[in-house]
């Protein structure tokens, strides 16, 4: 973070739009403590940079990625004004002019990533929140480390069209494993079968961006927090199910809980049944052994990676007869089908799974996302209630069970807070060092203004961010880039 006060304001400023906005000067003046003319100085100071633009349409409702302005409000950069056609009033003070409503910018984007064993996807999300273009290459075998920075660059190449104009400010990715967050290591991801593989170092080298590397669930925890299903919460458990297992992420007091180097979160691997599986982390029983997506999908026939069909499928079954066993003489067959047995041994695993983290963390709320969010929507009420009738009555009584919000954008909305950090840290050195616009330039001009070292390190070693997780290392290799 910066050290001088107006720098930190300018941040602050910024980081209050990125995750409340869009809010109004009045708005900003109230929840900062500054004076009118100080918010009127700093929000100004971020126009100029390209980072927020304001309008006059009164729409200070939708959080981070919410609705756009108002037909014929256009933003205007640099000149802190709105042009064209639009009829809002703001919302002001309640007297003299209405208070403009300030919006971080669409055209400000961070590349977000997320590693799967069965596909890579990038995508861009704007400094608001929004989705501007997802892409995925689906792989047949599990990538290696190298074969994934490989297609991570080769997806953000692909993107070039859809770049021009935009400012990209770093990438941050999501990797289901345990990740050394200072310099983006990946200590061990067994779905992938990585272990001590560099990520962070070779995905800057080959991009030219800033890269920061954490755990999926880690970031899913952070993004529902800020976005989601645990927005105004201040201690939550996010369950993430995905290919790669279930990993989990945790906020305590309105801070992730990170741990010593990192791992805290890793639910998956809670002890859940004494007869289960064998897990590849050695375990017997451990909790993404006996409640997994391959499971259901098996059992369902469903695509892999379509959570619709799936819940389709599970739906499907309360009234379908078990296909495998031939009725007799021509009764129908009476129980449980094979995909209610399935969901009931996976919602047995996950309720004693969650009474542990439960016991343990004290949430308010748990939220639960990829097939574990189909799941509970499958069997409602079934969750909580196993909970309960296992758990402390004052530990269990209050938490609520939702599904993720965010659906599928969970992760690719965390991964991008990872690739905002720096500029949210410090806005203005990131924009005086950062190239301003992604254009049709030399692709083999290399920039001057790297504030990094001739290793990599960057200059800027601050231990802790604002939000108390450990300083990652961001690999910078700056370049005018086409990418």
């Amino acid at each position: 973070m910066p050290t001088d006060v107006p720098r930190r304001n300018t941040a602050r400023v910024l980081r209050i739009v990125h995750e409340d906005g869009p809010l109004t000067r009045a708005d900003l003046t109230r929840l900062t403590g500054l004076n009118r003319s100080t918010t009127l100085a700093l929000v100004g100071e971020l126009v100029e940079l390209g980072l927020v633009g304001e309008d006059l349409d009164g729409g200070a409702t939708a959080g981070a990625g919410g609705d756009a302005p108002a037909a014929g409000a256009a933003l205007t950069p640099g000149t802190g004004t709105a042009t064209g056609t639009g009829t809002g009033t703001g919302t002001g003070t309640g007297r003299g002019r209405p208070s403009p409503t300030v919006r971080a910018s669409a055209d400000v984007v961070a590349a977000a990533v997320t590693v799967e064993i069965d596909a890579v996807t990038v995508a861009l999300v704007g400094l608001d929140g929004s989705i501007r273009v997802r892409v995925t290459e689906h792989t047949t075998e599990r990538p290696t480390a190298v074969e994934a920075v490989r297609l991570v660059a080769a997806l953000l190449d692909g993107l070039h069209e859809e770049l021009v104009g935009l400012r990209l400010v770093g990438i941050g990715v999501a990797i289901p494993g345990t990740v050394r967050v200072e310099d983006g290591l990946v200590r061990y991801a067994p779905h992938l079968g990585w272990r001590d593989e560099p990520f962070a170092e070779p995905l800057a080298a080959a991009t030219g961006h800033r890269v920061r590397v954490a755990n999926d669930a880690n970031l899913g925890a952070r993004a529902e927090h800020l976005y989601g299903s645990g927005r105004g919460v201040r201690d939550l458990i996010y369950l993430n199910g995905g290919a790669s297992g279930i990993g989990g992420g945790v906020i305590s007091a309105g801070r992730p809980l990170s741990g010593a180097d990192g791992y805290a979160g890793e639910m998956g691997h809670t002890f859940v049944a004494a007869n289960g599986i064998r897990c590849h982390c050695g375990a017997i029983g451990c909790l993404e052994t006996e409640a997994s997506r391959a499971a259901l999908v098996a059992v369902t026939g469903v695509p892999a990676d379509d959570l619709q069909a799936l819940a389709a499928a599970l739906a499907d079954s309360v009234t379908t007869t078990d296909p495998a066993t031939p009725a007799d003489a021509g009764a129908l067959l009476e129980g449980p089908s094979a995909v209610e047995r399935v969901v009931d041994r996976q919602v047995a695993a996950l309720a004693t799974g969650l009474r542990n983290a439960i016991h343990t963390v004290n949430p308010a709320v748990v939220v639960l996302g990829g097939f574990l969010g189909v799941l509970l929507g499958h069997v409602g009420d079934r969750i909580v209630t196993a909970v309960r009738e296992q758990s402390m009555a004052a530990m269990a009584d209050r938490v609520r069970i939702v599904p993720a919000a965010l659906g599928r954008d969970v992760l690719l909305r965390g991964a991008a807070e990872i690739g905002f950090r720096d500029l949210l840290d410090d806005p203005t050195r990131v924009a005086d060092t950062d190239p301003t616009r992604v254009a049709d330039t030399d692709p083999g001009r290399v920039a001057d203004t790297d504030p990094a070292a001739a290793d990599g390190t960057p200059a800027d070693t601050d231990p802790a961010t604002a939000d108390g997780t450990p300083a990652d290392r961001a690999t910078t290799h700056q370049r005018a880039s086409t990418a």
